[in-house]
């Protein structure tokens, strides 16, 4: 079975979300942008890992 990327013109990828998105309901849209705001705030928060240098 062959898989099939996102290897397309960026209008056509960016209309097929916006279509996605549209066929979400008010909750769905709701939790999706939930997720990304826990996901921004625990990279935001998380501890810097620097390497140590001698």
């Amino acid at each position: 079975m062959e898989t099939k990327l996102n290897h397309d013109k960026p209008e056509k990828l960016e209309a097929k979300r916006i279509a996605e998105v549209k066929s979400l309901s008010y909750i769905e849209r709701l939790e999706r942008l939930m997720a990304i705001i826990e996901l921004s705030y625990t990279l935001k928060n998380a501890p810097k890992i620097y390497p140590i240098k001698k």
